[in-house]
């Protein structure tokens, strides 16, 4: 697998998973939802300022007339100029939407963080890399409910995928492309 250093934001999303009220006050490990959200924000606005795609992956629960109280996106998270996409199953990928809107705007890397590391954000993984996308993975920007489910996933299979960088670093990518 070829070593990603510098994202050129024209191809390169940050997606972010399952960012939303109840799903981030649940009781997370390695870092609290709070923790993860605003990691999340950092990462968003700075790829944003760089000119990348930020996609945000919201999920909604299937076949009932209302979701859950706290089913709405963390505050501060979406910007008008990113993609909203809603999911009713564990990945990102299942019904199509996120890919064809990839697609569409030539996206062909993908930086990943969100809730829960095992669910959400390993499931969108999987079904990305089936996709041909390039991959890394914002570990200290996910959390999950149990250490062994976040460490199984971030030391062990992430890096079948991709790459598993800091937060800092996916940064550091995205604005290497850019001018001095």
């Amino acid at each position: 697998m070829e070593a990603v250093t510098a994202l050129d934001p024209q191809r390169t999303a940050l997606v972010l998973i399952d960012l939303q009220t109840r799903i981030a006050a649940l009781p997370l490990t390695p870092r609290t939802g709070a923790e993860v959200v605003e990691v999340s924000r950092s990462l968003a606005q700075a790829y944003r300022k760089a000119g990348a795609t930020v996609a945000v992956v919201q999920v909604h629960r299937p076949d009932v007339d209302e979701q859950p109280p706290g089913s709405e996106l963390v505050d501060d998270l979406l910007d008008s100029t990113d993609l909203l996409v809603t999911k009713r199953t564990f990945g990102g990928f299942h019904d199509g939407t996120l890919h064809a809107q990839l697609k569409q705007r030539g996206i062909t890397t993908l930086v990943l963080a969100g809730i829960t590391t095992n669910l959400g954000v390993e499931s969108t993984a999987r079904a990305a890399r089936d996709h041909g996308y390039r991959l890394l993975f914002a570990g200290d920007a996910m959390a999950a409910l149990t250490p062994e489910e976040h460490d199984l996933s971030v030391s062990h299979n992430f890096p079948h995928f991709g790459e598993v960088v800091t937060a800092a670093e996916a940064v550091a990518r995205i604005n290497a492309a850019q001018p001095a």
